[in-house]
């Protein structure tokens, strides 16, 4: 019984430890290092939250559109069963 009150002691302080580290704080640069390098064809260097959101390449939005009318398939002339020699 000591065992489980224990272990569960532990896991409840990992879980706070855990959701204790994830900051809200702006990103700054550390000290003595600059941001990175202007990009060609950009007047300004971006700031740190533009360097975290990702672009539309990189997460393109869903097109989640269901199929709303079947239509019958037309008879391919193609689709014809192998020849056997």
């Amino acid at each position: 019984m000591k065992t489980a009150i224990g272990r569960g002691i532990a896991l409840a302080a990992l879980v706070a430890a855990l959701a204790a580290c994830g900051g809200r704080q702006p990103l700054k640069p550390v000290e003595g290092q600059r941001l990175p390098a202007v990009p060609v064809g950009a007047t300004t260097a971006p700031t740190g939250q533009q360097l975290l959101t990702p672009s539309t390449q990189a997460r393109p939005e869903r097109n989640v559109e269901l199929l709303r009318q079947s239509d019958e398939r037309k008879d391919d002339p193609f689709d014809l069963p192998p020849e056997r020699n």
